[in-house]
């Protein structure tokens, strides 16, 4: 029994298919499916019952594949002990970010990491929050960087920073005079959101605790940020935009941005990875970075966090 054969039997229960389970693999399917079935006779038991399509995991097979992984993980465990001994940050690092996230955040520290940890060749994925935490699982992923909390027993999450939620009021909105806001003042009807699937949408749908007015009103949702602003500029409601996104915004649309009361409702940002912590010495040097160059464009500290998840 070796690592690769356990590595291989990962890849077929996870694409279901040995042709694919090989290409992910970059082996031949002849060679994977040697393997597969060399560890299949060694055992003496089937992992897979080939005759169905997709192919299914057996009950024992199933069994051997949730062992597999820990052991490959502690495989790689090893390597990581050493290069942390050595002092070296180096080597594939594979990030997932939330699309809420990624614009506003990775042009502030990537330049910065790149010039730093110049040995790290860091791989990153915009994925939602739902594929972030399966990819953290299934190992496709190192880390993340998400809206937390999360309540997954299995990954940990260390915070970054805390982002206020900021409203976006056209002069002609019913809130459009107001110099600060409350989430009392909020009215989902009239609110722009996000489509389904971001997590800032369920934020903001959790901050939103007045009942409905009533009456006409236009409902539409959107993926991007910049979207919305412009249908609120054209009288279609306000919006809701994490502190981030309002920064570089024109001097005119500032002018439609209203801060909460304080406690400023806000979402905590966290950088989350396995609880087994693989590749700590990359995690803890891109968590350093990170918090490093948010802090200057954050200075609120009074907040409450709103949940991004669907309550």
């Amino acid at each position: 029994m070796t690592i690769t054969q356990l590595q291989y039997v990962l890849a077929v229960a996870e694409y279901k298919n040995f042709t694919l389970a090989a290409e992910k693999s970059f082996v031949t399917q002849p060679t994977l499916s040697m393997q597969v079935q060399k560890l299949e006779d060694e055992l003496d038991i089937l992992l897979f019952d080939r005759s169905k399509k997709p192919i299914t995991i057996t009950e024992v097979g199933k069994k051997i594949v949730a062992q597999a992984k820990n052991i490959v993980n502690e495989a790689a465990r090893i390597k990581d002990i050493v290069e942390q001994e050595k002092g070296y940050i180096g080597g594939d690092y594979v990030l997932g970010i939330i699309p809420t996230i990624m614009p506003t955040l990775l042009p502030m520290f990537l330049k910065t990491f790149i010039q730093k940890y110049p040995k790290v060749n860091l791989i990153i994925k915009e994925q939602n929050t739902e594929n972030l935490i399966q990819n953290i699982q299934d190992g496709h992923l190192d880390a993340a960087i998400a809206a937390t909390p999360l309540e997954v027993d299995f990954i940990k999450e260390r915070p970054l920073y805390y982002e206020p939620f900021v409203g976006y009021v056209p002069k002609e909105h019913r809130l459009g005079n107001s110099t600060q806001i409350t989430p009392e003042d909020l009215n989902i009807e009239d609110i722009l959101l996000l489509q389904d699937g971001h997590c800032f949408r369920e934020g903001v749908l959790n901050l939103c605790k007045t009942p409905k007015l009533g009456g006409e009103h236009f409902s539409l949702q959107s993926g991007s940020f910049e979207t919305l602003i412009n249908l609120s500029n054209e009288g279609l409601g306000m919006t809701l935009l994490p502190y981030l996104n309002t920064i570089e915004l024109d001097d005119i649309k500032k002018k439609n941005l209203k801060y909460f009361k304080d406690p400023s409702p806000a979402r905590e940002v966290s950088l989350i990875y396995h609880k087994k912590e693989l590749k700590v010495q990359i995690t803890e040097a891109l968590k350093d970075v990170i918090t490093s160059v948010v802090r200057g464009a954050i200075a609120f500290q009074d907040v409450k966090i709103i949940s991004p998840l669907n309550k």
